[in-house]
């Protein structure tokens, strides 16, 4: 095994791709203005008519062979503040926009919309997007990974959208504080993306294969300054916050407990692309509640970070390992005790260094035995070849005030050494990585892990080994299970058809097999899938999976306390799937997904779920998911059956006030949750939270479990 690892890591660093910027012929000329810009949507200013013109965009779907029949022309300019980016979007359909809401970070597949990419150190790896919808409504993105997008990043910049007959025309000012610089660079990486709902057509400037999304970041051009682009001088922005609340547990008696808390946050440029994030008493209670699942799984599920302070270069520390097996994960901080201060200095050192370095102090529980813990994290990352890295990673979790005498959650610490393979073209990217852990009873653990993928318009094949140690243990990451090898082939095949509603069709395998330590089996899942891409963006496929599973710990396979079943017993059973996707451009929108088959003990499950959306665009959408669940199996388990329904309502008045409103019934777990939020943006990356929440017991008459209401006011001061 060793030796087959081995090989497989060298493959991956003799896998050398040549390090020619795809898109380097297409270069926009930026110049400073002549005249001052107002952001109106209007292009009279003298400065517009001088600026050079990005034009002449290709299509990316359903096609990538010609320029896109809805055209978009682009001009750019700056002052010493601010970035200004002014797009024509022609519109030769007749008919209205297709657009969700006005709310902030919308999907990008279900708006008509128009995004900037900047990759201001021309990495090709990461950087910042920008974008509104028909409508108006604003998304920004910290991006990572070749261009994989974090929505949750947020940050201060204007724009506005005016409507014509015949294009819609959009504006904005971005700040230079707002994005992360050489200050001396006079070529970064840029392009602009187009979606166009309405005619099923997706397009760019600098060309972009159609396998690949609109924000890759391998396929940038070139932003030529004409001069080095202004410092961002002081940058101190301090982001104060100050709450009131009040809660009450009715299922425990307790009584009323009111909340008065101020804190903030302070970002500080260390460098035009180094930053210093400080946090005091944080507070998330404006977050989004997490959506609940019905959960037949064995194993923890995962759910992302969606806290601001872990997010800006976030992927630094998230991006190591894989899903299912990260060293650090942020949401483990803050889990069982308070956070009380934070700082996180995070960026890059110059084109080819990154480094992220965090601190995290959280305060101690008494009265459930919850020691106070200190986390520290450093990441060190170094660009190799075109597009690749390496990067190191040290992880501390140490208990700061010892609650208990017991010397083995003193601390927890792990080192890792990862490689990641990404070609000039995107064609083949991979990973690489060792993890030690190490604790204070000497019980260290190992993990190995490498993967490679091909992926060409036709073609994707994908091969990915792990190897984690039965006494592996990382206390601050997402580690569902010990003591396994995991291997996991896939490949698939897809054809295009020339003419008719079909866009693409075509075959896909994938196999993920864990075997103990010693190789021998444990679980398997196979799965064989048929597909069709229709060229209205409807998605139907069909595929059909064998499972086997041998147990290693009890397992109660309804997971609601029914009984378990017992370690070594070895169970098969295979299963039909089918998934139908409706498509975006109708203002009901819909998916349904129906499965049927065998599961644990030769019972049989049976699932169906759903989501429905309705838009009164741009200013009402009504959604409801629902999932129901079926099992059939022996005794003492018998006959087990659970709802999932979550109706959702967002209203988005203006561009910066929304209301969300959902509510979630979960039978597995015998609750049901309201939660609505009032958000009102007063200022750019400035605003005012109303926060109410409700738990229901639904088999006691929903009597209510706990109640809340929070209010709290946010600002975004720069110094």
């Amino acid at each position: 095994m060793k030796k087959e690892v081995l090989l497989f890591i060298c493959c991956f660093l003799c896998l050398y791709a040549a390090a020619q910027k795809q898109n380097a012929s297409y270069r926009y000329n930026i110049k400073k203005a002549t005249s001052p810009i107002v952001i109106d949507g209007s292009i009279d200013e003298q400065t517009w008519t001088e600026a050079e013109v990005a034009k002449d965009f290709f299509m990316i779907l359903p096609m990538d062979t010609s320029f896109a029949k809805q055209q978009t022309e682009v001009r750019m300019t700056y002052d010493e503040h601010n970035i200004y980016i002014i797009a024509i979007n022609h519109d030769r359909v007749p008919g209205p926009n297709v657009v969700e809401s006005l709310k902030r970070d919308f999907s990008f597949l279900k708006n008509d919309l128009f995004q900037v990419f900047f990759d201001p150190f021309d990495s090709r790896t990461d950087g910042f997007s920008f974008g509104v919808n028909a409508a108006g409504a604003q998304m920004d993105a910290a991006q990572s990974n070749g261009g994989r997008e974090d929505m949750s990043w947020d940050n201060k910049w204007t724009s506005t959208v005016t409507k014509y007959s015949d294009r819609w025309v959009f504006e904005a000012a971005i700040p230079f504080t707002s994005i992360r610089y050489a200050k001396d660079s006079k070529e970064w990486g840029i392009n602009f993306a187009r979606n166009d709902v309405k005619t099923n057509e997706k397009s760019s400037w600098g060309p972009i294969p159609r396998q690949f999304p609109a924000n890759s970041l391998a396929y940038t051009g070139v932003l030529v300054w004409d001069q080095a682009p202004p410092s961002a001088g002081t940058n101190i922005s301090i982001i104060p916050y100050v709450l009131g609340g009040v809660s009450k547990d009715y299922e425990n008696g307790t009584s009323t407990h009111y909340r008065k808390d101020i804190g903030g946050d302070a970002k500080i440029a260390i460098t035009s692309s180094l930053n210093l994030d400080l946090t005091v008493n944080p507070d998330f209670s404006q977050v989004d509640v997490d959506e609940q699942v019905v959960n037949l799984d064995r194993f923890e599920l995962f759910l992302p970070e969606k806290r601001q302070f872990f997010l800006e270069n976030g992927d630094l520390f998230s991006n190591f390992g894989y899903e299912d097996l990260r060293p650090f994960f942020s949401r483990r901080i803050g889990l069982n005790a308070p956070i009380r201060y934070g700082a996180r200095l995070s960026g890059k050192l110059d084109k080819n260094w990154r480094i992220g370095l965090m601190n995290i102090q959280t305060g101690d529980v008494r009265e459930d035995d919850v020691s106070a813990q200190n986390y520290g994290v450093l990441t060190l990352q170094r660009r190799v070849f075109s597009r690749s890295n390496i990067s190191l990673m040290v992880i501390n979790k140490q208990a700061t005030n010892p609650l208990s005498t017991d010397m083995s959650d003193r601390y927890n610490r792990n080192i890792g050494l990862e490689y990641n393979l990404a070609s000039s073209n995107n064609l083949w990217n991979g990973k690489a990585l060792v993890m030690q852990s190490f604790s204070p009873d000497d019980n260290n653990g190992l993990v190995q892990a490498a993967h490679l993928e091909y992926k060409s318009k036709a073609w994707n094949f994908f091969l990915e080994e792990q190897y984690v140690g039965q006494n592996y243990i990382s206390e601050v990451g997402f580690i569902p299970r010990n003591g396994y090898i995991k291997i996991n082939p896939r490949a698939g095949y897809l054809m295009f058809p020339t003419e008719g509603k079909i866009l693409s069709h075509g075959i896909r395998f994938s196999s993920d097999q864990f075997f103990d330590t010693k190789m021998n089996s444990t679980d398997n899942q196979s799965r064989l899938a048929y597909e069709f891409n229709f060229r209205d963006q409807s998605v139907l496929e069909m595929d059909i999976e064998h499972n086997y599973v041998e147990l290693l710990h009890p397992f109660d396979p309804t997971n609601s306390g029914k009984g378990f079943l017992t370690t070594g017993t070895k169970h098969r059973w295979s299963a039909f799937e089918v998934e139908y996707e409706s498509s975006p451009t109708k203002v009901f929108t819909y998916a349904l997904e129906a499965s049927y088959g065998g599961y644990y003990a030769d019972g049989t499950r049976t699932s169906i779920s759903s989501e429905m959306g309705y838009r009164f665009q741009p200013y009402v959408l009504i959604g409801l998911k629902t999932s129901f669940n079926d099992l059939r199996l022996p005794d003492p388990f018998g006959h087990t059956s659970f709802w999932l329904a979550g109706p959702r309502v967002d209203v988005s008045f203006t561009n910066t006030l929304y209301l969300t409103a959902f509510a979630q019934y979960n039978q597995q777990r015998d609750n049901m949750n309201l939660n609505t939020r009032l958000q009102w943006r007063y200022k750019p990356a400035s605003d005012l939270f109303i926060v109410y929440g409700d738990n229901y017991d639904p088999t006691s008459s929903f009597n209510v479990k706990n109640r809340q209401l929070v209010v709290k006011w946010t600002y975004w001061w720069n110094l």
